[in-house]
């Protein structure tokens, strides 16, 4: 990451007038960030990023994408108490969110069966590069990273103009290389879309049942060559393999960057 964004981390997390730090004596230390349970490792390269910053010496065995069992040591550290205290929480935050979702995209890759799952947009503001990285390290797809990447026709712009007078400007104003994607909320819609031209059609919140009959009406039409179709709404670990039948080439989740943490500690070690 860029030093300007490690420092803004940095001061965030320390303050004005860390008391603490003073207290502590000028001991030289070790100390070793241990995983609590398995899961999939990611972050390792910020946190080493940290740890360089504060001047520290840091080494590990893994790399990021590693699978982790909960024991693992992770990363050894060494050098002066004082700068290995301040550099824990800021390290051990990129390396629990991170490893968390990489984890839950990792589980909801292998309940998908070989559909393509996907992050959203909604991330965490100033945290959305890390969030979408433990998406890719989790073997899942960064999705749109933001406005710019693709052109979306959503509903709010559904209440302003047709599908059809969208999706011709969208034709009109947008770049060659530039995908267009329509959400869509029912049959209807979706046939709009189809037949004006869209790259990619969301289902959006719609249950199992109403996307596999969409997709059926595109196949009885013709329509369902080069078109990809992405479930999106409501889609968690527990009914994405419902979502991943329907024929679907995509499932877009919101609630993979909300993932639970994975539980990870700094000890100081004798070694």
């Amino acid at each position: 990451m860029l030093i300007t964004k490690l420092e803004r981390f940095i001061q965030e997390d320390i303050g004005p007038d860390d008391t603490s730090y003073t207290i502590l004596p000028e001991t030289w230390v070790y100390a070793v960030v241990i995983a609590k349970e398995d899961g999939v490792l990611c972050g390792l390269e910020e946190a080493q990023q940290v740890f360089d910053y504060f001047g520290l010496e840091s080494n590990s065995e893994f790399k990021d994408g590693d699978l982790l069992q909960a024991g693992d040591m992770i990363v050894k550290i060494c050098g002066p108490v004082r700068d290995v205290l301040q550099a824990e929480r800021l390290s051990l935050n990129f390396l629990c969110k991170m490893s968390g979702i990489a984890t839950l995209t990792a589980r909801c890759v292998n309940l998908a069966s070989g559909v393509r799952v996907a992050c959203t947009r909604k991330t965490t503001p100033g945290f959305r590069e890390f969030e979408k990285k433990a998406v890719r390290y989790g073997g899942g797809d960064s999705h749109r990273y933001g406005l710019s990447d693709a052109i979306m026709i959503k509903d709010n712009y559904m209440a302003v103009m047709t599908i059809e007078e969208a999706l011709k400007a969208a034709k009109q104003k947008g770049s060659f290389t530039k995908k267009i994607e329509v959400e869509v909320s029912n049959s209807r819609e979706m046939l709009s879309a189809a037949r004006a031209g869209a790259d990619i059609i969301m289902f959006d919140n719609m249950q199992p049942g109403e996307i596999v009959e969409c997709i059926n009406t595109l196949n009885d039409l013709g329509l369902r060559n080069h078109i990809i179709l992405e479930a999106s709404g409501g889609i968690v670990d527990t009914n994405i393999t419902q979502y991943a039948a329907t024929g679907v080439d995509v499932i877009s989740m919101g609630s993979l960057v909300h993932a639970q943490w994975l539980d990870m500690s700094l000890k100081i070690t004798t070694k």
